[in-house]
């Protein structure tokens, strides 16, 4: 693996003269790429016999014949009539659910052919407030790709309803429009704030707006009366919370852009791209996305090839899907004159593919530079050093002990009907359930039998020794076991998912010991673990290395009963409360359908 430096392409403008140049034959290309089938995501074709051209990073000539390039320096690849593809943008992703810092992340993904990323450092930013944003905006900056960074605009994502360990609003808003690698709003999650013009959301909508650049939108209901119109004309420009083929038409009809994305464990392509395949929407409004994916599944799997891929297995045309992952996201956030396709002027981020169906990627090409064959990178992206500061954020009262998970019953009960959040597989959103549940010396118990164990939530940012415990079904859990996560979307505390509260209070315990991260233990004994020192959000090891730990978790949990895809990920949400229908928060258990705190008892 060579290392290299990585030097920021010139603008289009600044280096137009040498782009002529190159392009008429008056000086030599540094890179040729010979005999390739162009996939033109302008006009939707596929040419056969094209030669590419490109210099200082940016494609100089794209045409049936680049001799007139080719000098002495030049380096020549021939394509052998494979396919020429633009390299992938994910248009809405969190860096942080991969469990790795952004140079990993990049690691990860760049032998998968993505190119550009527009990340949201809202998990961050609820632990680290806007210092922690600039900490990821300028890691950002460093890499080799291009990762555009979102300002979190929700943060926390429903005030009232949660604390988290810090706040952002206006002002901090507008400061950030004026960084360097700000490319617009992140998704607007407080979706009834905006409905009811909040001068927070109203305010941060607004300097969006001024300042030229994109607003993201998160719209979390199913309801597409009025105050979808509503929030529609408040003016986000995109959403990825769609679940059905209606959503995806509804936003678009608004002049939104649909995002379906296909994470980890969210798999909202196959409904919505019936809005294309079935119902003749105009593929161009829509845009592919992962939002949340873990190490592991960039690892295994691939990032967003693997979209693509799925999108095309869904009934999409290869080029219509890769549009949906090129020029559609570039346009949305106003860079089509910098990515987002192979054409003159614009970046060199270049994939050449041997089956255009199956996206099989050979070569990845960033900026002009040979990134990636094979699979395999074949460049070391120097690691980016987070301070002190952006550590030791797991903050508890004292120990936690088992006593501290007891539910006290009504007094006088032998039985209550208690509320329960029902997990839903490979979906973001939960249901609000119910459970007559058994009373046993005054506490409320669990019943593993129909799947009802428990769920606590444990304030870690201030030492509060708050803990706020309820009921969770659909993990499925046969065995006496706990899991602990300092990863609880949005606000971060650490959430505690358990059938044996010695097990839970020991998960609890290794979590504030390690500064975060995640923990299996079973009977008394750790069965896997993944250190997550930064903000008790990220790892500072290899991807690599992160994945192998979190298919340790996945078969332990498996092994326990809990067969889930991507529990992990499922358990992680639990707390995100801005998706219905019933989460937990650091105030207690909140109905999502009506944004109220509700009582855990019915």
């Amino acid at each position: 693996m060579t290392a290299i430096r990585f030097p920021k392409p010139k603008s289009w403008a600044a280096n137009a003269t040498v782009l002529v140049d190159v392009a008429t034959g008056r000086k030599p290309a540094d890179l040729v790429i010979r005999n390739g089938r162009w996939v033109n995501v302008h006009s939707g074709e596929i040419i056969p016999g094209t030669d590419i051209a490109i210099v200082d990073g940016r494609f100089a000539y794209c045409g049936p014949d680049a001799a007139h390039a080719i000098g002495a320096g030049t380096t020549v690849v021939d394509a052998a009539d494979r396919y020429l593809v633009p390299g992938l943008c994910d248009g809405h992703m969190h860096v942080e659910s991969g469990m790795v810092t952004v140079t990993e992340f990049c690691r990860a993904v760049i032998p998968h052919g993505t190119t550009s990323m527009f990340v949201d450092p809202h998990e961050i930013a609820n632990v680290l407030g806007l210092e922690g944003v600039r900490l990821m905006h300028d890691e950002a900056v460093a890499m080799p790709i291009g990762v555009h960074v979102q300002m979190p605009s929700c943060v926390p994502s429903a005030p009232g309803l949660e604390t988290p360990g810090a706040t952002l609003g206006v002002a901090d808003v507008q400061e950030a429009m004026t960084w360097p690698n700000i490319i617009g709003l992140g998704e607007v999650m407080n979706f009834p704030g905006v409905v009811a013009n909040d001068p927070t959301m109203a305010g941060e909508i607004a300097a969006t707006i001024l300042a030229g650049k994109t607003v993201g939108g998160h719209y979390a209901s199913p309801d597409l009366g009025l105050p979808f119109h509503g929030y529609a004309a408040a003016g986000p420009e995109d959403d990825h919370e769609g679940t059905r083929a209606a959503d995806a038409i509804a936003r678009v009809r608004l002049g939104m852009k649909a995002m379906l994305r296909l994470g980890s464990a969210w798999y909202d392509v196959a409904s919505q791209v019936k809005a294309v395949t079935e119902q003749g929407i105009d593929p161009r409004n829509f845009i592919l996305c992962t939002d949340d994916s873990h190490s592991g599944t960039l690892v295994e799997d691939g990032h967003m090839d693997r979209v693509v891929r799925h999108a095309i297995a869904q009934g999409l045309k290869p080029v219509t899907a890769i549009q949906m992952a090129t020029i559609n996201t570039a346009e949305h956030f106003k860079l089509a004159r910098e990515i987002g396709s192979i054409a003159p002027g614009r970046l060199a981020d270049l994939l050449i593919v041997s089956d255009l169906a199956a996206l099989t990627i050979d070569e990845v090409y960033a900026r002009g530079i040979h990134m990636a064959s094979g699979g395999k990178l074949l460049v070391e992206i120097p690691p980016y050093d987070y301070p002190e500061m952006a550590k030791s954020t797991v903050r508890l009262a004292g120990p936690v002990q088992p006593a501290d998970f007891d539910i006290q019953a009504p007094k006088g009960a032998n039985k209550v009907r208690a509320r329960v959040i029902g997990v839903i597989e490979n979906q973001a959103p939960t249901r609000a359930l119910e459970a007559d549940l058994a009373v046993e010396d005054g506490l409320v118990a669990m019943d593993r039998g129909n799947d009802v164990c428990q769920i606590a939530l444990v304030e870690r940012h201030r030492a509060t020794g708050r803990v706020v415990n309820a009921f969770v079904s659909g993990f499925r859990y046969r065995e006496d076991c706990a899991m602990a996560s300092t990863v609880a979307h949005d606000s971060h505390h650490m959430i505690v998912v358990g059938t044996n509260k010695d097990d839970m209070a020991k998960a609890a315990n290794r979590l504030a010991e390690i500064g975060g991260g995640v923990v299996l233990y079973s009977k008394g004994r750790e069965l896997a673990l993944i250190e997550m020192p930064i903000a008790g959000l990220m790892s500072d090891e290899r991807a690599e290395i992160v994945a192998r730990k979190a298919a340790k978790l996945v078969a332990a949990m498996r092994d326990l009963g809990c067969d889930l895809n991507n529990a992990y990920m499922q358990h992680s949400l639990l707390a995100l409360v801005v998706i219905p229908e019933l989460r937990i928060s650091d105030l207690g258990l909140v109905d999502v359908r009506t944004f109220e705190k509700v009582d855990l008892f019915v």
